[in-house]
């Protein structure tokens, strides 16, 4: 074994020990002794992110299908069973880019967990698929209405700013996709993707007196050293869209997005800053505007996802049919504001504690430490808790405003609403989308910007 960091054991602002194994894959424990519970996380670079078209919601299937056995636990219910005779429950999320199968267990059960673990997702037997794929099927339907249209606004916003690529697609593919699934396609996905330099096994919390390390080493030593899988770029948006898909539902769903930049870009800083002065909680400018000056509406969010190399800001509301302009035009007009004159100095310092505050708070949650170590490793941040906490610490209301200038382009934004909203409010929403300037020009598309509107059939 190797050392992963090659730094000292204080580098995550807490003590702990790493390496990473012959195969590639990294291994970190995080000893927490005032805990009570004991936390195993596994990440595997796997999503919708790393497929093709054909194979669309085939790593989400297999997330599925490694709890239906293996050759020593050989049905759901057993191997089920075995994780909670030890205390536990195997938990496990398919992201785009990511997954994770973790456990929360007490500390005495942690060596016979990890082995059980690493059993579990390295020796799959792939039975029952029919099953499963009746109950993929059944989650896929969550999404759709009644004549099987995609009414999910997360999943229209992301087809539309990245169309024909990987990040537009959904995590969960299609019921037909689901349905030709065979247990080769899942042999090879898994064989593709389970390999040492895509894994890193986080465990953290209330470890004993165990070698954590050791026992690790151990658990996870099948693992082949298949190497990491490349992504390729997404495609760069040239206008604004908006979709406007008719859904009976009681209100209309909305989604405001700006395409950013990926998670290794130098402005990542900053635009955590600006973020949390949009929506950090009901003192922060967006559920200050919309709700409590406003009364727009209920329900309103603000927030970021980041990959690899790129990202969205996204807006999100649920909104009575009629407001739904009213709405989108408030959100624009806050975007615009930031742009042209810039947070305050207090917004900037409350937004830079706040973020602090939070990162410290992992040392009291085993999981919440689990997730900030192995996924910031996962994709080769390898920060520290004391660099994550000092992160933001130069960001300035400057640098804050020209991210926000950079975001206020109509070339960045998208728009989605899922409801019932009259035509006349359609067509605002689209000519506000279409009229949306920030206090510069965008200087590197066209001047001249040709609308991309899409009106679902009714």
């Amino acid at each position: 074994m190797s050392d992963v960091r090659g730094a000292s054991q204080a580098s995550l602002g807490c003590p702990h020990v790493a390496t990473t194994l012959a195969s590639g894959l990294r291994l970190v424990a995080v000893p927490r002794g005032e805990l009570r519970r004991a936390h195993l996380a596994v990440f595997v670079r796997i999503g919708s992110r790393f497929e093709q078209r054909r194979d669309n919601g085939l790593s989400h299937f297999l997330e599925h299908m490694l709890f239906r056995g293996t050759s020593e636990l050989q049905n759901a219910h057993a191997l089920n069973a075995a994780f909670e005779r030890l205390g536990a429950s195997l938990e496990a999320c398919t992201h785009v880019d990511y997954a994770v199968f973790e456990l929360d267990l007490p500390s005495e059960n942690f060596s016979a967990a990890a082995r059980l673990l690493g059993h579990v997702l390295s020796q799959p037997l792939f039975p029952s698929i029919a099953i499963e794929q009746r109950i993929v099927s059944e989650e896929i339907l969550e999404d759709l209405d009644d004549r099987g249209r995609q009414v999910n606004a997360d999943n229209l916003v992301r087809a539309l700013a990245f169309p024909g690529h990987p990040l537009g697609m959904t995590i969960t593919g299609t019921r037909r996709d689901v349905a030709r699934f065979t247990v080769p396609d899942l042999r090879r996905h898994h064989a593709r993707h389970f390999g040492g330099p895509s894994l890193v096994v986080a465990a953290t919390g209330a470890l004993g007196n165990i070698d954590a390390l050791d026992v690790l080493a151990e658990s996870f030593a099948n693992f082949s050293s298949a190497p990491a899988v490349d992504v390729a770029p997404p495609n760069v948006q040239t206008a604004p869209i908006t979709k406007h898909v008719r859904d009976a539902a009681s209100q209309t769903s909305l989604r405001i997005s700006f395409r950013a930049f990926g998670e290794h870009d130098e402005r990542m800083p900053a635009l955590e800053v600006l973020t949390r002065i949009i929506d950090d909680g009901m003192s922060t400018r967006l559920y200050r505007r919309l709700c409590d000056e406003g009364g727009l509406c209920y329900d309103v969010s603000g927030s970021y996802e980041v990959f690899e190399d790129d990202g969205v800001v996204d807006f999100a509301a649920s909104v009575r049919h009629d407001m739904a302009a009213p709405v989108v035009e408030s959100i624009l007009e806050m975007v615009r504001e930031l742009a042209a004159t810039g947070p305050t100095s207090n917004e900037v310092s409350m937004a830079i504690q706040r973020h602090r505050w939070d990162v410290e708070s992992s040392l009291d949650s085993a999981a919440a430490l689990a997730h900030a170590v192995g996924v910031s490793w996962l994709f080769g941040h390898l920060r520290g808790l004391d660099e994550q906490r000092g992160r933001l610490d130069n960001v300035t209301a400057a640098a804050v405003q020209e991210l926000a200038r950079f975001l206020a382009c109509p070339t960045r934004l998208t728009v989605v609403t899922v409801g019932l909203p009259s035509a006349g409010e359609r067509r605002r929403i689209d000519a506000l989308a279409k009229g949306f300037r920030g206090p510069e020009p965008c200087a590197i598309f066209p001047a001249i910007i040709r609308m991309n509107t899409v009106h679902s059939a009714d």
